[in-house]
């Protein structure tokens, strides 16, 4: 991640209201702005706009908008024969909703292999807790003998799904919460998942880069969409076979 103070163009310092700069006029790394606070009027404002925060302990609150950015359309994500095999067997269970608390604890301690500490500090972690009970973020929880083994977490708006972190305390345990959120999504009518920031690992399960602009355009009209909005505790998902 990078410092603000790495950075070799203006960054626009963020007051009281809820204004952001245009996200299409950010340096490609995506450094936007800096400042404001972790409210929920503000960051689902920005989330509206294609915004997101992703800052160091040691910085201000950093706004991204990437270019390019990561996205999986639900009907695109690759199914390898390996991971296929792993999902037919069915040990793995999913919820959605049932522990968020935990999910994204677990997403800000887990290391990770290159990543030294986390962005998930306690005050990231409680708004978006908050989010979650207002009813805009979600987790999708994966169990193996009932215990909780992987996961992840977003926001979600319109008919787009902000993807925020995921965690693996058993090897395809976010993989397959990431499977689970793919498939019911799609079964409802969602455009896409926000993956952010290119990943190898994302890319080889289906995930497409796309430009900014694109990106913002797609989320204007899938913002124009009803939300599912509430808990999604009753959601349901099982693998199918060829699905």
């Amino acid at each position: 991640m990078a410092s603000i103070f790495d950075s070799d163009y203006w960054i626009a310092p963020l007051g009281r209201d809820l204004i952001f700069p245009d996200p299409r006029l950010a340096a490609s790394e995506g450094l936007l702005a800096f400042g404001g606070d972790l409210s929920a009027n503000r960051l689902l404002t920005a989330y509206r706009k294609g915004i997101f925060p992703w800052y160091n302990a040691t910085d201000p609150i950093l706004w991204w908008s990437p270019d390019p950015r990561l996205v999986l359309y639900p009907k695109d994500f690759r199914l390898h024969k390996s991971f296929e095999r792993i999902l037919r067997n069915g040990d793995f269970k999913v919820k959605f909703d049932h522990q968020f608390a935990e999910v994204i604890r677990y997403c800000g301690t887990v290391p990770r292999e290159g990543q030294k500490g986390t962005w998930l500090m306690a005050d990231m972690q409680q708004a978006y807790i908050m989010l979650h009970e207002m009813g805009f973020a979600h987790s999708v929880e994966v169990y193996l003998d009932d215990r909780l083994v992987g996961g992840l977490y977003g926001v979600s708006m319109g008919k787009a799904f902000f993807g925020e972190s995921m965690f693996s305390l058993e090897k395809n345990g976010s993989k397959v919460a990431f499977k689970a959120l793919s498939d019911v999504l799609g079964s409802k009518g969602y455009d896409f998942i926000d993956c952010q920031i290119v990943s190898e690992h994302l890319v080889k399960l289906g995930a497409t880069v796309i430009t900014r602009d694109r990106f913002i355009d797609e989320l204007k009209e899938s913002l124009t969409k009803p939300s599912e909005l509430g808990s999604w505790q009753d959601w349901r998902w099982r693998y199918i076979d060829g699905r």
